[in-house]
C-alpha cells in the first residue's frame, strides 16, 4: 500500500476519485448541514391540474446519505427556500439550532441559490464582516453567511467548515451570479480559519439538460441526484483531508479541551 500516493499526490484533482464509504470524511462523527431545499432532500410533485408541490424528505437528503456512508450523525439544519439572512434572523432560533446540544465537529454550508438567484441579494465582500461582533455585519449575502460561521464558531470553536459553491449550469444569466457567489465563497474561506471550499462549480459535472434528465425532477433533484451529491461531497472532503493531513490530526478532540503538543 503506497501511502504517499494516497496522501500526497500533488497532481490529483478534487472528485478525480470517488471515496469508498465516505473515505476520510468518516473522521467526523457529528456533521451539520446548513442549507436550503437542495440540502433537504426536497422533491417536486405535480397533480393532474399541473399544480406543483414541494416536499422536504430529509431521509433522502445528501447529508443523510453521507451520514449513512460514514456511519456518522448528520443534522439537517436546512429547509426549502432558506437564505442566510432568514437562517440568522429567525429559522435557527426558532428551531434551536444554536443550542450547544447540536454542536458538530464539522459544518457543510450550502446556501446562496435563494439569496442571490431568487431574491437578488447583494453578494457583498469580506469588508461586510465585523470580526469582533457578528451583529454588525452588513446586510449582504456575505455578511449574513459569515454570521452563521461566526455564531457556530462560538458554539464549537475548533470545528471545520466546508463551504459549497454552486455547480456550473448552461444559462448565462445564472452563470454570472453563480460566478459571483463562487468568488464570495472563496473570500469567506480565506477570511476564517479551519474553513475550506467544496468547489462544485469547477470540479462537478456541468448541470446541463442531459444531467438534469437523469438526476432532476423539475427544479430539484431526484433520489439519484441526492446520492450523487453525497458521493461528491464525501469525496471532496476526503480529498481536502488527504491533502491537508496536519489540519485534521486533532479532529477527535473537537468539542473538548484536549490537544496534542509535541
Amino acid at each position: 500500500m503506497n501511502l504517499d500516493i494516497m496522501v500526497n499526490s500533488k497532481d490529483e484533482k478534487p472528485l478525480e476519485h470517488l471515496a469508498i464509504n465516505g473515505g476520510y470524511t468518516a473522521i467526523f462523527r457529528r456533521i451539520g448541514v446548513v442549507g436550503d431545499s437542495l440540502s433537504s432532500g426536497e422533491f417536486e410533485s405535480m397533480d393532474e391540474n399541473g399544480n406543483k408541490g414541494y416536499h422536504d424528505y430529509f431521509e433522502y437528503s445528501w447529508g443523510q446519505y453521507l451520514a449513512r456512508m460514514c456511519s456518522s450523525t448528520c443534522f439537517n439544519f436546512s429547509r426549502g427556500g432558506m437564505t442566510a439572512k432568514e437562517y440568522c434572523e429567525s429559522f435557527a432560533d426558532n428551531m434551536r439550532f444554536w443550542d450547544p446540544q447540536y454542536a458538530c465537529q464539522c459544518y457543510i454550508i450550502a446556501l446562496g441559490v435563494n439569496d442571490i438567484h431568487n431574491q437578488n441579494m447583494e453578494v457583498g465582500t469580506t469588508d461586510d464582516i465585523c470580526r469582533e461582533d457578528y451583529a454588525k455585519n452588513a446586510d449582504t449575502f456575505t455578511g449574513w453567511y459569515a454570521r452563521i460561521i461566526q455564531r457556530l464558531k462560538l458554539i464549537q470553536p475548533r470545528a471545520k467548515f466546508f463551504l459549497m459553491t454552486m455547480p456550473r449550469e448552461t444559462s448565462r444569466r445564472i452563470q454570472e451570479k453563480t460566478i459571483a457567489h463562487r468568488k464570495a465563497i472563496y473570500d469567506i474561506a480565506d477570511f476564517f480559519d479551519n474553513t475550506y471550499v467544496i468547489d462544485l462549480y469547477e470540479y462537478a459535472p456541468v448541470y446541463d439538460d442531459e444531467f438534469k434528465k437523469k438526476f432532476y425532477m423539475g427544479g430539484h433533484m431526484n433520489a439519484m441526484g441526492y446520492v450523487l451529491t453525497a458521493h461528491m461531497t464525501a469525496s471532496y472532503i476526503d480529498y481536502i483531508i488527504r491533502h491537508n493531513p496536519d489540519d485534521f490530526k486533532e479532529v477527535g478532540y473537537i468539542g473538548t479541551d484536549l490537544k496534542y503538543c509535541e
